[in-house]
């Protein structure tokens, strides 16, 4: 039996079907005669779930914040690293900038999205604050660094292998947040965090832009990353699960082979590339790689959402 990180892989195809269709309780899978790969979950958070509410105070009253040490920022602000006062563990707080009632509203169903989730590859909250004009997320900390820092450091050699193990833990996070009717609708590299540098333990992160799934309510979204974006955004129809599912496919795509499949050269030629469904496989970056992993990539960026969303339930989890 040889475990995950001591195991010569080089002259093995991995079938990235028979991985994803790992069950929870064996995180066992025979990949061949001779090879039995050991997946080691995503640690939980160094807290029990908790239902958040908002404190109406500074951070600062029961936090040591680290502005000097900025671990992410984007749209909202910024996220630094903190330490909670009164017991030392170790958390990240985001700092959102909030100028109105919106704004404030948006951040209030982040925090009630992120209340109802508990599950090892989903960020947890721990806390919450309002003062002035931000309100600040205490959540869990990880030190990995986003996943698309391993996709683009030319010094880092991702492995059909390790595609596999991301590509396996990005999708029960999603599974989880569609079980629970949540779209996270952001999916992408940097909204994925390593636990550490060098394992491949991920979590999913940002629930800014996530929304509840009512399938009897008809639901659009006019916003995300041009590149990750699936057809119905751009064409602002409906969306539903496979939304998420195609987002899934753009990072697979990514891992194994370091490419973007849709990016143009200004964002109305990549957003016309997705509604058109104009990709393929790059000659060169998937000469070695396994006809399963390309049959995977290929049953996600479909224009037909259905078949996406067969792939998700089916194919992975029954």
């Amino acid at each position: 039996m040889t475990e995950l990180n001591s195991c010569n892989v080089n002259n093995h195809s991995f079938n990235l079907e028979i991985v994803c269709k790992i069950l929870a309780a064996e995180r066992i899978v025979v990949i061949s005669s001779i090879i039995v790969l050991i997946v080691h979950p995503s640690p939980p958070a160094p807290f029990e779930h908790r239902m958040v509410s908002v404190k109406q105070a500074e951070v600062t009253t029961c936090y040591s914040v680290c502005r000097h040490e900025v671990l992410g920022g984007g749209r909202f602000g910024q996220v630094h690293k903190c330490t909670e006062i009164s017991t030392g563990l170790n958390l990240a707080a985001k700092i959102i900038k909030v100028k109105g009632a919106k704004e404030k509203e948006e951040v209030k169903n982040e925090i009630n999205i992120m209340n109802q989730l508990n599950h090892v590859n989903l960020i947890q909250l721990y806390d919450a604050f309002e003062a002035k004009n931000n309100i600040t997320l205490i959540m869990e900390y990880l030190d990995g660094g986003e996943l698309f820092d391993r996709i683009t450091d030319e010094n880092y050699h991702l492995t059909e292998l390790d595609a596999i193990l991301f590509t396996k833990q990005i999708c029960e996070g999603v599974h989880y947040l569609h079980q629970h009717y949540i779209l996270h609708l952001d999916l992408k590299p940097e909204n994925i965090l390593c636990v550490n540098h060098t394992g491949n333990q991920i979590k999913i992160i940002d629930f800014g832009l996530a929304r509840r799934y009512k399938p009897c309510e008809k639901l659009k979204v006019n916003f995300g990353t041009p590149e990750f974006l699936a057809p119905e955004v751009v064409n602002y129809d409906f969306v539903s699960f496979p939304t998420d599912m195609w987002s899934v496919g753009v990072i697979t795509y990514m891992l194994l082979s370091g490419l973007s499949p849709f990016l143009g050269e200004t964002d109305a030629e990549t957003m016309n590339y997705v509604v058109n469904c104009s990709w393929d496989f790059d000659a060169e970056a998937f000469e070695q790689l396994s006809e399963e992993a390309k049959d995977f990539i290929s049953r996600l960026l479909v224009k037909e959402k259905s078949k996406a969303d067969h792939v998700f339930t089916n194919q992975f989890w029954y």
